[in-house]
């Protein structure tokens, strides 16, 4: 998941770099504008189940609708919100599998765009024999969205400092964290009570009813594997095939999760830079030091200069310390393309242009080069983390904290003490995820877990596949965040194994 506070709690987390270039070129681009919630209620939650779905091929290959659901299950008769669905046929009907749903992670990622690059987020056989489902949860994107702030509003809350040292950048960070909460709740229409988790969870169930499924099988990645697991958790009877990658531990606190996403980053930012000094070594091309520690010492001081002086761009906006820590932190989930686009924007921002940098960040929080905001990644993030726990800090622990944490991990640890402070100031009462999520009854469940994940570190996805009473634990030995389909084909065989006949991997595999 997106660390918090880059997209709050980050749990990102995460739109997959797979789809990036394609969302970029359409999402869409609504300035907190109100959710209008004008769908037709159903009468009770039986005729949400049965509804009648109308199919619209949408562009080459897919088919797109909208379902209502209930704005509150507690009264499904008051109003409906609407989920926008878009579909990728099986290739194989005569031995189709049926539906597979699919969420890239966030909270706030676009399950409707991820599955728009069906093809290369699961393998060619898994294409064949299931219909690949994306959907937006709700508030997201083209569901009924939640919009808290401007393009302009934005900008600020992203580049205001994260890990403030001052007075005065503690008084700005609060104010944007007030702000957040104000414009949230001015803003949401009666959405913003129903944006956690749990709601969604049962969304889920609506999908997979009106899809004519009678088990939900799923390929949640990142915060969607805690999705997942909530629904399986609440509806253990209708688990099908669930694949949970990149896994979220319910049980674990926000502090603990600032910490150990603190921890993780730091390490994969060492990985990183023992690769760069690998290369160095090879190929005589150092350009912002020649061994590792030498390398960490030019970003320590990037990333202390741009506390007082952001580093200029092209865009002629200040790159700020926030917006350098994001496009580090934004590279460190992809170890193949994003490791090289980190070196390439730190060589370019220790010759005097953060430009390469601020891209970095821009895309992490979704953000175009026109300056909208391709989707509400940011506002969801906040909005459905503040729900799921109910954690509240005083600014005194928040800065213990910062100092504990930038000893655990002195590049992001500081940055990550803050993260989840915003939810101090939440404008609705949380609903927390029931702790812990152990779905009895369900069928077996596979938890996907990388050993040096940056953004959901490996001891989450053991401390769910535990919790789980079905959950069974594969691992991937190696970099980036999520395993499936980055690589590794031990990881694709035993996942395609699994969803293609329900064989689950021999306990204990570990894949390379």
């Amino acid at each position: 998941m997106k660390p918090q506070r880059i997209l709050p709690i980050a749990f990102f987390m995460i739109l997959v770099a797979l789809f990036s270039a394609y969302f970029l070129t359409r999402a869409t681009t609504n300035p907190a504008k109100s959710p209008t919630g004008e769908a037709k209620p159903f009468l009770n939650l039986q005729g949400y189940m049965t509804q009648t779905l109308s199919w619209e091929k949408c562009e080459t290959g897919f088919e797109c609708t909208t379902v209502r659901v209930p704005l509150d299950y507690a009264n499904p008769g008051a109003k409906a919100i609407t989920l926008s669905v878009v579909r990728h046929l099986a290739k194989d009907k005569a031995n189709r599998l049926g539906s597979l749903l699919v969420n890239p992670g966030g909270p706030g990622g676009s399950g409707v765009e991820y599955a728009r690059s069906a093809a290369y987020i699961v393998t060619s056989e898994v294409l064949k024999r299931y219909d690949i489902v994306g959907f937006d949860p709700r508030g997201v994107g083209a569901s009924t969205p939640l919009w808290c702030f401007t393009g302009p509003e934005t900008d600020k809350f992203v580049s205001v400092d994260g890990s403030p040292s001052t007075a005065a950048q503690e008084r700005a960070f609060i104010d944007q964290a007030k702000l957040l909460a104000r414009r949230c709740l001015e803003r949401s229409g009666t959405l913003l009570p129903f944006i956690g988790t749990t709601d969604a969870a049962r969304d889920l169930d609506v999908l997979r009813a009106v899809l004519g499924d009678k088990k939900l099988n799923m390929l949640g990645k990142s915060y969607g594997t805690l999705l997942g697991a909530s629904y399986a958790h609440l509806f253990p009877q209708n688990v099908g095939r669930l694949v949970l990658d990149g896994a979220v531990d319910p049980t674990v606190s926000l502090q603990e999760m600032n910490i150990e996403q603190a921890k993780a980053f730091e390490a994969a930012l060492n990985t990183y830079l023992d690769k760069y000094a690998a290369d160095c070594a090879s190929t005589g091309e150092c350009p912002f030091g020649v061994t590792r520690e030498e390398a960490h010492s030019t970003i320590d001081e990037l990333i202390a200069t741009s506390d007082s002086t952001p580093l200029p761009s092209k865009s002629k906006r200040p790159v700020t310390q926030s917006e350098v820590i994001l496009g580090i932190l934004s590279s460190l989930y992809d170890s193949d393309g994003g490791w090289a686009s980190l070196t390439y924007a730190l060589t370019t921002a220790v010759q005097g242009d953060g430009t390469d940098l601020l891209d970095l960040a821009d895309y992490y929080v979704d953000r175009g080069p026109d300056g909208k905001y391709l989707i509400n990644s940011n506002e969801i993030g906040y909005a459905v983390n503040c729900m799921d726990k109910n954690q509240r800090v005083t600014i005194e622990s928040v800065r213990a904290e910062a100092v504990t944490l930038a000893k655990a991990s002195p590049t992001f640890g500081g940055y990550l003490a803050w993260s989840s402070f915003p939810c101090n100031y939440w404008p609705v009462p949380s609903k927390p995820i029931p702790t812990p999520l152990t779905a009895v009854g369900s069928s077996p469940i596979l938890v996907v877990g990388t050993t040096r994940d940056p953004a959901t570190p490996i001891q989450w996805s053991r401390g769910l596949a535990t919790q789980l009473k079905t959950g069974h634990l594969l691992v991937f030995d190696g970099d980036g965040h999520t395993a499936y389909t980055r690589g590794s084909n031990c990881i694709d065989a035993a996942v395609d194994a699994y969803f293609l006949s329900g064989t689950l991997p021999k306990a204990g595999l570990v894949c390379s």
